[in-house]
């Protein structure tokens, strides 16, 4: 028996691969050897498909989670995290703020947000995780409040084309619409709420609904086995499929999932989902806790930045790639949103998050620039 680094790969051949023998006969594998390679394949489609995906996967958990236990799935209807129940139920929350949260599919319109004035930090997110627009302190209204509207990705951005509002648009139908309370002053919270509207382009603004109390222990993390690849084809069918991910597309194809198509796995698909699934998820705890591709924040120790790349994140060169490919970890692993405040360099509104994967007791770190931490 040959080994794999040693085959000549022609002829009869007996070849020694981490996949198990392959034999050749007259240059051709054998019809064993060929679905042993064809499973190595979609193997490592799986691993390589749950690494790109968390994301999305962990989105469409917290929305569907969140949206079954506060009461959520409608337009204006708010998610209160408050107590130590309702924040466990997400990364990193911290116990000082409360967390106000509600998701909307742009497919349904364009959404308008009255935004109000004061002390909050906030914004939009796609379903990718990546901001679409700050709002608040760290976004263009600056604290001072205003109207932002939001468009579907195959919508016509000149349409909504606006002097008074801030107008963007998302990459994904579904958005995670996210705020903080700074003002610790209860009335300050209540004039929040009575001050914020919301409604789909064209029609009136309504009042907003805050579902608070709920203090009930939750999970929005990505369910693992074969639940994980069923969120991902729920939330493929909801959203159109970015040119970067096309052949992604074709990738997961042999695996079950197709747009289009129900998910409905045979016996050897089952199997390597599994199993993608769990080595996925080792693959991506490991990027997370000993990273390749970014230095320590602080020289001499184990703090690494946890969304070590630039906004906007989109693909373009080898740095960009490798760092991106550790955010989709750092997404659920380390700090569950990325709001561009969160990855600020400069000293003020904003803060860089860093994190230490060498404690025996994972930790996250909110850096405040303007300290001087040695």
């Amino acid at each position: 028996m040959t080994q794999l680094r040693e085959a000549k790969l022609y002829g009869d051949e007996v070849i020694s691969s981490p996949y198990g023998t392959i034999e050749l006969e007259h240059n051709y594998m054998t019809d064993e050897s060929s679905q042993k390679l064809y499973d190595a394949m979609d193997f490592q489609r799986a691993c390589q498909a749950y690494i790109w995906s968390i994301p999305l996967v962990d989105m469409i958990t917290w929305r569907d989670e969140q949206n079954r236990i506060y009461g959520t799935g409608d337009l204006g209807v708010f998610a209160v995290l408050d107590s130590l129940k309702e924040k466990r139920g997400i990364v990193t929350a911290n116990l000082t703020t409360p967390y106000i949260f509600v998701y909307y599919n742009l497919g349904e319109g364009a959404l308008v947000v009255d935004y109000p004035a004061g002390p909050t930090a906030g914004g939009f997110l796609d379903f990718w995780q990546r901001p679409v627009i700050d709002t608040g302190f760290t976004g263009p209204d600056q604290a001072q409040g205003g109207t932002y509207i939001i468009v579907a990705p195959e919508d016509d951005l000149g349409n909504y084309d606006s002097s008074e509002a801030y107008v963007y648009q998302s990459p994904t139908n579904n958005v995670l619409f996210g705020l903080r309370i700074l003002d610790p002053n209860p009335e300050f919270a209540k004039q929040i709420e009575a001050s914020i509207k919301m409604g789909r382009f064209g029609e009136p603004l309504q009042n907003c609904t805050f579902n608070a109390g709920i203090d009930q222990e939750w999970s929005a993390t990505p369910r693992r086995g074969i639940e994980y690849w069923k969120s991902l084809h729920a939330i493929i069918e909801q959203e159109p499929v970015r040119e970067q991910d096309k052949v992604w597309m074709a990738l997961l194809e042999p695996l079950g999932i197709k747009k289009g198509e129900p998910f409905d796995p045979d016996e050897r698909q089952t199997r390597i989902l599994l199993e993608g699934a769990a080595m996925g998820e080792l693959m991506a705890r490991n990027i997370q806790v000993n990273p390749r591709f970014t230095e320590p924040y602080w020289a001499g120790t184990s703090w690494y930045k946890s969304f070590d790349f630039t906004i906007p994140q989109l693909p373009g060169g080898l740095e960009r790639a490798n760092s991106f490919a550790r955010f989709r970890v750092s997404s659920y692993q380390d700090y569950e949103l990325d709001f561009a405040g969160g990855n600020a360099i400069d000293p003020g509104t904003g803060n860089p998050v860093v994190a230490d994967g060498e404690v025996e007791d994972y930790e996250v770190f909110i850096v405040n620039e303007a300290r001087d931490f040695g």
